[in-house]
């Protein structure tokens, strides 16, 4: 191990998007805010997901961890193809860092940033209306391993990409579509039969019922089983990455 280069490559993915901030984590605070008062406005006191809990607190842990996820890809994916295109990754491949300290590097910079994120959405949101906690261990642990399985995914993602277009694809028709359809806005159980057998073919779903079941201790399905996908989803993304950095795929080829 390498503890300074990766150390160092830590601070550079977190310098990059720190010296953004407006754009990085002001604006996603923003457009979640966004969401919150006009959803709020329109379902509250119309629709009630759980008993006793207000749409609008229904409605805060999804918005929270759908920025989370959406944010831990931008920061990994946006990273590796800006250096791909301008032809900087060169000094990173260049470097004395081992493939598992540029993946460390790389997934820990995505978490602080969709850590960041969903935190401030949090912390404001909470001025419309208070949430209760049923366990804070839960909710660092699906925020940290949410955020960690989309940092993979974003830097799949960024190494497949060669050029802009093809990681807004990316996102538009992969990232986009499944936080939307993860249950951010309502619950599995209101929705048929076959479409709740379809919602539970997403990912992203288990991440937003674990994380509001660490607020509300109810959730549409067990905490351990989406703790379980979410362990899983891991590991193959983090053997997938791993495996693409140690051959060099379309980074020193």
């Amino acid at each position: 191990m390498n503890p300074r280069g990766l150390a160092t490559l830590f601070y550079k993915e977190v310098l990059r998007f720190y010296k953004v901030w407006l754009q990085t984590l002001l604006a996603p605070i923003v457009t979640a805010l966004l969401y919150l008062l006009v959803f709020s406005h329109v379902l509250e006191g119309h629709v009630q997901v759980y008993p006793g809990i207000g749409y609008t607190a229904f409605l805060i842990p999804g918005l929270m961890m759908m920025s989370v996820i959406q944010n831990s890809f931008a920061n990994s994916s946006s990273s590796l193809i800006q250096s791909k295109v301008s032809g900087n990754i060169i000094f990173v491949l260049l470097s004395p860092v081992s493939y598992l300290e540029f993946y460390a590097a790389f997934v820990a910079a995505a978490i602080v940033r969709g850590v960041a994120v969903g935190l401030g959405v949090g912390l404001v949101a909470v001025f419309f209306v208070g949430l209760p906690v049923h366990s804070v261990a839960l909710l660092l642990l699906f925020v940290l391993l949410s955020s960690a399985v989309l940092g993979s995914l974003g830097i799949v993602a960024g190494i497949w990409a060669e050029k802009f277009d093809q990681l807004a694809g990316f996102q538009n028709f992969v990232v986009l579509p499944l936080s939307f359809l993860s249950g951010v806005f309502y619950s599995i159980h209101s929705l048929p039969p076959f479409w709740q057998g379809v919602s539970r073919f997403n990912p992203f779903f288990y991440m937003i019922d674990g994380f509001r079941y660490g607020f509300f201790g109810v959730s549409d399905v067990a905490p351990a089983l989406s703790l379980a996908v979410l362990l899983l989803a891991l590991a193959v993304l983090a053997g997938l990455t791993l495996l693409m950095l140690k051959s060099g795929y379309k980074l020193r080829q």
